[in-house]
């Protein structure tokens, strides 16, 4: 019998501190000495002002251990320094005045950005630390020898950690707690860390560590209570002293190489161990569990169960019960609804088949991407998360009570009528998913007033009428979907109520209007699509204020925008300005709880499903699009296609350095092909098609855009010869074909290059230090020749292209 253990999902946040760390205790009058550091520090700290709520209140004016984030001695010394969350970019100084406070116990620095800077050694100054977070500050490199000082926690998860571990982290001793989730580092897990006398907690996951983990003695003796290994490259048996453990509550060993067999027995040997917080993974379906009748928590994911397993029905304690990712085929048992204590059951992503289950007791019930069908009962009050997307329900929504429900996803069924008013009844509602049924209509006028809801998505259904103008003065809202419906008239001013919004979508409707600018103060904006739909006007807002700092996907193609063409509206874009290289390459859009949207009803496990992925959007390329399910933070696109823009395009676009994919095909520019276009080294995917451009092709574009992998530039009135190198060297004539003033190569005529044609350059050799390596030869020789852009050189694509579906031809 094969078996693995896993835990509980919802146990390890990507950034973990201490709660009695967040808010500092004044105590004392503050020393001069200790006051002329602190402020020294301040000045030397680059932060932005807007958003700091600690270093903008520093003030020299005010006795320093009053200040927000520093607490002091009783006799004025400073003792510890919080700097969460206050927007520090660049680099921290080796002479910064922070490692002449001597007396410093505490120090935290979570979520900033150090510019991917090295930690500096002078930490080990501080005598005195015992405590150091620096998790999502932007660090990178190794582990400095001199940070062995340190005598109680050491967390730095989420930084750009790498290499192996140093053999002197084993002189910390007095460590309790070690958390270095999230990071790149690697070679086999040290052993010595498992002998640190008063470890309580070591937190490894999604790292590269690998190799083995072997047996330990003394085993008595070990504190550890929490242990996370998981998302390594860890091979071999499962080491039994780890089921000697009498502490261990919480271990977590899955996706991972461990190899072997493990008997059920050997679970109930960790005496302390809580089934609440025990996740299981085997092989089959296996008697054996029915020994453990205690069983609260179980979950076997992603094991080839072809059916429901029987002995579930002796586990009459169960709570939780997750056989998401499965074969399994068939109707859920009769015997699923003697299970009383039910309250979550997630069969997503199988073959389950039947009616909507009479599973009233259930408070979370997941069924997404199965065979349901029939219609949904009139009673959904018990459900406080309900998922049913990716079926095959085919009823009308019923006007049943909402009351209770916090997320509602029916999408990708059919669904058919109109949307029921009675959903606004659902005064908790945070996520509301009714895409691509067969609705129709008006939308409810309630649904945009309701003062609860975070992410709203109706896209591709009939819906027809005005998006209603009743947003709320304190709107919630973080994303907004209406794609793909029959909706009139124009955005509505109260929009720009919902300064949270990070997506806003309407592309394919009927609105027709002028380009909202009384948006431009959303700051958090990152998305904005006003695709096929009537806007008119100049594209961009006038005036000094900045537009969209966040800005990273603009779709206004198939529109009636006129003029010239003006870079002012993105050139404020940090993400597609600014070189964005030190960020995590895993980041997705989502829909987090943040304090605003957190209300004291939910608890933390209900709040754990609202971290959703945020929406999917359409991006066109070389006329063709394809849908994203994810959004990459790094992914940043331009379409301005198919509009009556005119003039030439504007040399300051060189300041777009980020920007990955740029359309601006089917329009009326004229004049040459800017050489400053060639600045924008990141570059992917370059449309400029059916247009009026004169000249030759500049050579700074072939020698600039290294890592460009589409090129259209036909149909215009280019001439003179191809610059036949680096990436320019692997485009087919298809690229230029129009262009009847264009020769050599690849075009036929008068191709007497002898140059070679080069390979494109491998990801390893252009960006080796951005992201990890990923083997991606499979991905190219199935897709390469439809997607074209970032398959070639093997820059963003493996991060979003998992995520592609039904591409279709897309037309002005």
């Amino acid at each position: 019998m094969k078996i693995l253990l896993l835990s509980w999902i919802f146990l390890l946040p990507i950034c973990t501190l201490f709660v009695s760390f967040g808010i500092f205790v004044v105590s004392g009058q503050c020393l001069h000495d200790q006051q002329d550091l602190l402020i020294e520090l301040k000045n030397s700290l680059i932060f932005n002002s807007t958003l700091s709520t600690k270093l903008v209140r520093w003030n020299e004016s005010a006795d320093c251990c009053s200040w927000e984030g520093v607490t002091c001695s009783d006799v004025g010394r400073v003792i510890g320094v919080n700097l969460d969350r206050e927007s520090i970019s660049g680099g921290l100084d080796n002479s910064s005045s922070l490692f002449r406070l001597q007396y410093l116990q505490n120090l935290s620095l979570v979520d900033n950005n150090f510019n991917s800077s090295r930690i500096p050694p002078e930490f080990g100054n501080l005598t005195k630390l015992s405590y150091l977070d620096l998790s999502n500050a932007g660090f990178a490199g190794q582990i400095p020898i001199e940070i062995s000082r340190l005598t109680r926690v050491l967390s730095m998860s989420d930084c750009y950690l790498s290499g192996p571990l140093h053999s002197s982290l084993q002189k910390l001793q007095s460590l309790s707690i070690i958390r270095l989730n999230y990071n790149d580092l690697s070679a086999p897990v040290p052993a010595y860390l498992f002998s640190l006398p008063l470890l309580q907690t070591l937190e490894l996951s999604n790292n590269r560590f690998s190799g083995q983990i072997h047996e330990f003695s003394n085993v008595s003796s070990f504190q550890l209570n929490t242990l996370d290994l998981s998302n390594n490259y860890l091979e071999g048996p499962t080491p039994m002293s780890l089921f000697e453990l009498r502490g261990l509550q919480d271990l977590v060993l899955y996706s991972n190489n461990f190899s072997g067999s493990l008997h059920p027995n050997a679970i109930q040997q960790l005496g302390n161990l809580s089934y609440n917080n025990l996740l299981i993974e085997c092989n089959g379906a296996n008697s054996s569990f029915s020994s453990l009748p205690q069983l609260e928590l179980l979950y076997l994911t992603s094991i080839k169960l072809k059916t429901f397993p029987d002995f579930l029905r002796n586990l009459t304690n169960l709570i939780e019960l997750d056989l998401s990712n499965n074969q399994i085929h068939g109707e859920i048992p009769n015997w699923m609804w003697k299970l009383t204590h039910l309250d979550y059951l997630n069969i997503s992503y199988n073959n389950v088949e039947g009616t909507f289950p009479n599973l009233s007791s259930l408070h979370i019930l997941d069924l997404r991407s199965n065979q349901f069908h029939g219609q949904l009962p009139t009673f959904l009050q018990p459900f406080g998360y309900l998922d049913l997307s990716w079926n095959n329900f085919s009823s009308v929504i019923p006007a049943s009570s909402f009351i209770n429900i916090y997320s509602l996803s029916l999408s990708s069924n059919k669904f058919h009528g109109h949307i029921p008013e009675s959903i606004c009844n659902a005064t908790f509602l945070k996520f509301l998913d009714l895409s691509n049924n067969s609705l129709s209509g008006t939308i409810p006028q309630c649904l945009f007033a309701m003062s609860s809801i975070g992410v709203l998505k109706l896209k591709k259904n009939n819906l027809i009428g005005k998006i209603s103008d009743t947003f709320p003065a304190y709107c919630p809202l973080v994303a907004l979907n209406l794609n793909g419906n029959l909706l009139e008239g124009v955005v509505p001013k109260s929009l720009a109520n919902c300064t949270y919004l990070e997506i806003l979508d309407i592309g394919n409707n009927q609105i027709q209007d002028a380009f909202p600018c009384y948006l431009k103060y959303i700051s958090t904006l990152r998305i904005l699509i006003l695709r096929s739909n009537k806007f008119y006007g100049s594209i961009g807002c006038g005036g000094p204020n900045a537009t969209w700092l966040l800005l990273q996907i603009v779709d206004l193609a198939s529109n009636n925008f006129s003029g010239k063409l003006s870079i002012k509206s993105f050139a404020n874009s940090k993400a597609m300005v600014v070189d964005n290289k030190a960020q995590s390459e895993f980041n997705y859009l989502q829909y987090q709880n943040s304090p605003i949207h957190t209300h004291n009803y939910l608890n933390q496990r209900e709040t754990s499903f609202l971290n959703l992925y945020l929406d999917a959007i359409t991006v066109s390329n070389k006329g063709l699009y394809f849908e994203l399910r994810k959004i990459w933070y790094r992914f940043t696109s331009i379409d301005l296609s198919c509009n009556n823009l005119n003039g030439p395009i504007p040399e300051d676009i060189e300041v777009l350095k980020s920007l990955y994919i740029l359309n601006l095909s089917h329009k009326a520019f004229t004049d040459r092909i800017p050489p400053s276009l060639g600045k924008l080294s990141e570059l992917e995917s370059l449309d400029l098609s059916s247009n009026k451009f004169t000249g030759e092709i500049p050579m700074q574009l072939a020698n600039g855009l290294i890592f460009l992998s589409v090129l259209n530039l036909l149909l215009n009135q280019l001439i003179g010869p191809i610059p036949y190198i680096k990436q320019f060297a692997t485009f087919s004539e298809v690229s230029y074909e129009g262009n009847k003033g264009l020769y050599g190569c690849p075009l036929k005529k008068e191709c007497t290059s002898t140059e070679p044609r080069s390979p494109p350059p491998i990801f390893e050799d252009s960006h080796s230090k951005s992201r990890r390596l990923i083997d991606r030869n499979y991905i190219a020789a199935e897709l390469g020749f439809v997607f074209g852009f970032g398959l070639v050189n093997g820059h963003w694509a493996p991060y979003v292209l998992e995520e592609m579906e039904d591409t279709i031809l897309q037309t002005c």
